[in-house]
């Protein structure tokens, strides 16, 4: 019996960089396209429901947008493997003012030990598909504590990355695009165990309001 325990114990299932990495590009797009449904930056009939982590989730059916984010998910997944991505942001903008009326943060932390080659013990699905359905019932519950965004707004995504990093054509320099006078809203995070993501909303404090930071639950 003491040997079959540790035959048990050495096929210990264990979590891989790459699978992480793919776990988190994932999520990064259903976040995305609720964030966009969210805030009314496209019309609600170019959405279809599906469900994933226990909740229906709105994504986007836009052409133009749907080939933006296929563009866009697959170079995300290849900085995180390498451990390259810091940052990832959703920056919403009024159509005619210009002006930054969002930010939507998502930051990373990559495990060191997963770089270096190290196995990671596995994180049972269950737990991280609940710590993400956490931060998609906040985006969800956004309208109730953001401004209304009464004019039309386009977004941009900007990421962080090392400075080492390999950087297509297609993207950009880009300055952060901060909001001069911004209130805060941490939202929850989830991890791997390879990676950690922290959520956080920012959005433009009216003139006379005072500038808080609080923890949404």
């Amino acid at each position: 019996m003491p040997g079959a325990l540790a035959s048990a114990q050495a096929t210990r299932n264990t979590i891989t960089l790459r699978g992480s990495a793919q776990l988190v590009t994932e999520f990064f797009g259903y976040a995305v396209s609720s964030i966009l449904y969210q805030r009314g930056i496209y019309p609600p009939e170019s959405f279809e429901q599906h469900r994933k982590y226990g909740l229906s989730v709105m994504i986007s059916a836009d052409r133009g947008l749907v080939q933006y984010m296929n563009g866009v998910l697959p170079q995300m997944s290849e900085w995180l493997q390498q451990g390259e991505l810091q940052r990832l942001v959703l920056v919403i903008t009024s159509q005619s003012t210009k002006e930054v009326l969002e930010r939507w943060t998502f930051n990373i932390q990559t495990e060191q030990s997963a770089l270096a080659g190290e196995r990671i013990e596995e994180k049972p699905e269950a737990v991280v598909s609940a710590e993400i359905q956490a931060i998609i019932r906040q985006i969800t519950a956004s309208v109730t504590f953001l401004p209304l965004l009464s004019d039309p707004c386009t977004f941009d995504l900007l990421v962080y990355t090392t400075k080492d990093s390999s950087v297509p054509r297609e993207w950009e320099d880009s300055d952060p695009r901060f909001i001069t006078k911004a209130a805060d809203v941490k939202l929850r995070s989830f991890t791997t165990k390879v990676h950690k993501v922290d959520a956080l909303v920012s959005y433009r404090a009216d003139e006379d309001d005072w500038i808080l930071r609080h923890s949404y639950p």
